[in-house]
């Protein structure tokens, strides 16, 4: 541009210009609020988390450890929990079923021969109607027989099995997740599983009527404690 003068003249002296350089961008504050906010978000995703898992929290915090004083549970409760193992199970009719994809329910487990004497069968009689009594909330619960050997099962059973989970895993597989107390045997006790699929709690070898009722008090009191977090339904 040529600047001009009064007379509308042409100015022998061009117009002045001044160059300003451009704002240059500190790098170091960029890094640092960069920072700052990835810290910010993982610690926003942290508490998210907390605020998913509280629920099951407080629930186990409610059942093992906030317990009325004089309160005793009649199942032996296991601790360390042990988590459902990676094994393959056969159902009845040969398929392969992974153990763990059994989890996302409570389970309340038998382990017999496939031979089911009277024993055998009053634990399933019995699981049976422990899983019956719980009425609405009964399909919180699956009623699992672990047949422990490859005997055949009495078709005399399998109607009465048509709401039961059955699969086939050897002893040997089963005593690395459950085990008896010490001098009983793994047919003595029915077993308690939680969603999860950690084994909880051991009921006594005996089990009867009045052994049910005792029962089914503890596993009302633990699916009252979880019912904010485990629905029907894996």
């Amino acid at each position: 541009m040529i600047s001009m003068n009064n007379d509308n003249k042409p100015s022998p002296h061009p117009l002045e210009m001044t160059v300003h350089s451009m704002p240059q961008s500190n790098s170091s504050t960029s890094n640092d609020a960069m920072v700052q906010r990835t810290k910010t978000g993982r610690w926003k995703m942290f508490i998210v988390l907390i605020l998913c898992a509280s629920p099951v929290i407080a629930s186990y915090i409610t059942y093992y450890f906030i317990r009325p004083e004089g309160r005793r549970n009649f199942g032996e409760l296991i601790n360390p929990q042990r988590i459902v193992p990676n094994l393959n199970a056969a159902s009845l009719d040969g398929k392969n079923i992974n153990l763990q994809t059994l989890t996302g329910q409570w389970m309340l487990v038998s382990v017999a021969s496939g031979a089911c004497d009277a024993s055998c069968q009053k634990h399933l009689y019995l699981q049976r109607q422990l899983r019956e009594s719980l009425g609405k909330e009964k399909d919180r619960l699956d009623w699992v027989w672990l047949v422990s050997d490859t005997v055949a099962v009495p078709d005399v059973l399998m109607p009465a099995l048509k709401d039961a989970t059955v699969l086939r895993l050897p002893a040997e597989q089963i005593t690395t997740w459950m085990q008896p107390a010490q001098g009983q045997q793994l047919s003595d006790h029915l077993y308690l599983i939680d969603p999860m699929g950690n084994w909880m709690m051991r009921f006594p070898p005996g089990f009867d009527a009045a052994a049910a009722k005792k029962a089914k008090s503890d596993i009302d009191r633990v699916m009252r404690a979880s019912a904010s977090w485990d629905k029907a339904g894996r």
